[in-house]
């Protein structure tokens, strides 16, 4: 939907809402603040949380309206209904609203019809999603892309909605979606110019409803929205299993693309460079360096001579970040693994060190088994369960750990939790937060988990937290 369409909606009486006022809902205030109506500023209502009202009413908007009442009675009062990213569109309020014909679009498809036309392509923006890895994958894309003098815009699920850049300019896009806003690429009806997806794993069911609604979700980001050309990783079976008759698939993890042989980045037979010093911790960032060169290819830009500028990447906050030490204990901080898969990664990463695992969180009924099996053969020296998926967990791993030999306790808190990680490594090894679950009831996001997590570990939360590169550079 475009926004003349909300300025013709506007013009019959139609009604607009929105549905949600955290940052993307504030974006997309600000850029519909630019839609005229019948006699001056389009009428607004915001449905928000009781605690939200008053800032919102405190604006001084006479053409705005507050609701803190978002069921289906009164979300089917409106044309369309704009709403944050975090909720979730197969709510039973939702589906109700959409079956009496109310419309929900988010920020994403509003910043997307300003690119382009329905059906037409819009020129040098590059999507990327999956399961793990998309941030710094997108990030990393941004980097090679100014590397190579392009002035690109970082942003996206990131941190910096879409909205907040509606008036900017940039050569390039580097934009992450999550696979709360794939959908809504798809929904817009402008088509990316290439589109990323790194892999697939089951994660958000509760958002989503059913692990097939995710994946589906997830993967409409190519096979809905028809990007140019989309970029692959072929070592996914499911990705490997992708046809796509309206978009270019070129795939990395090849033999005949880019690729990684142990440590070495391959284009081709050809030998590009040596990736175990670069600052991408784990094999999988290595292997997204595959396809942010296949990407920058796609765009028609040499990848080979920008590869090396990737030893200048700086990581990002709460992604298998090394924190420091302390007493003879590396801190690492993964506070964004939010599924069992990301966990065992990261567990990869220091499988030659002493490691005390710190999991547990959020319950939204992902599969723990596959990790239980995984610690049978692969087991750090300890692991603490916590957070409300903890007990569920801590049943799955305490026959295990009885015949694999590894220490595993429960704790009540991350207090808690850290304090029987630093006993049980007793001055060596690694203290690794990798919790393969969100951080929801404990903590506002996986942000504040990780920033608690680095307080209580004497590190100051501020210094770790800054997302590098983000916006336009």
């Amino acid at each position: 939907m475009r926004i003349s369409q909300l300025e013709a909606i506007a013009a019959v009486g139609g009604r607009v809402a929105l549905w949600g006022w955290g940052r993307e809902g504030r974006a997309a205030y600000a850029a519909l603040r630019a839609v005229g109506g019948p006699g001056g500023a389009l009428p607004l209502t915001v449905f928000c949380a009781e605690t939200e009202a008053a800032d919102i009413e405190a604006l001084g908007d006479p053409a705005l309206q507050v609701d803190t009442d978002a069921g289906a009675g009164r979300l089917s009062g409106f044309d369309v209904v704009i709403k944050s990213p975090g909720i979730s569109p197969y709510r039973p309020e939702a589906r109700a609203a959409a079956a009496q014909g109310t419309r929900f679009i988010g920020g994403t498809a509003l910043w997307f019809a300003g690119r382009a036309a329905p059906g037409d392509v819009a020129a040098g923006t590059v999507c990327v999603t999956g399961t793990k890895g998309k941030s710094t994958t997108t990030a990393l894309l941004a980097h090679l892309l100014r590397a190579h003098g392009l002035r690109t815009a970082l942003a996206g699920n990131i941190g910096l909605p879409l909205l907040e850049l509606r008036d900017a300019d940039a050569n390039a896009w580097a934009i992450e979606l999550s696979s709360y806003q794939t959908g809504d690429v798809a929904a817009g009806g402008v088509r990316p110019d290439i589109a990323v997806v790194t892999n697939i794993f089951p994660e958000h069911l509760d958002w989503h409803g059913s692990e097939a609604q995710y994946i589906d979700d997830k993967l409409s980001l190519v096979t809905r929205a028809r990007p140019r050309i989309a970029v692959l990783n072929a070592e996914d079976p499911r990705l490997a299993a992708l046809v796509l008759p309206d978009s270019e698939i070129r795939w990395f993890g090849t033999p005949e693309g880019w690729h990684l042989r142990g440590d070495v980045l391959h284009r081709g037979d050809t030998a590009i460079m040596d990736t175990s010093g670069l600052p991408l911790p784990g094999r999988h960032n290595r292997g997204n360096l595959c396809g942010v060169l296949t990407a920058i290819e796609a765009l028609g830009i040499d990848a080979a001579p920008l590869a090396s500028a990737a030893a200048g990447f700086v990581p990002l906050p709460h992604r298998l970040q090394p924190l420091g030490t302390r007493d003879g204990v590396l801190w690492v901080n993964d506070s964004i693994s939010t599924t069992p898969h990301a966990s065992l990664a990261a567990l990869d990463v220091y499988r030659d060190r002493r490691v005390a695992l710190l999991v547990g969180g959020h319950d939204r009924g992902l599969d723990w088994q596959a990790f239980a099996d995984a610690m049978r053969t692969g087991a750090p020296h300890a692991i603490v369960t916590l957070g409300q998926n903890g007990p569920r967990i801590h049943d799955l791993l305490a026959p295990i750990a009885r015949d694999a030999g590894f220490r595993l306790s429960a704790a009540d808190d991350l207090e808690s939790a850290i304090a029987q990680a630093r006993a049980a490594l007793d001055g060596d090894g690694v203290l690794l937060l990798s919790p393969g679950a969100p951080s929801f009831g404990a903590y506002r996001d996986y942000t504040a988990r990780g920033r608690h997590f680095a307080a209580l570990g004497g590190f100051d939360p501020d210094a770790i937290t800054a997302i590098p590169g983000i916006g336009i550079a």
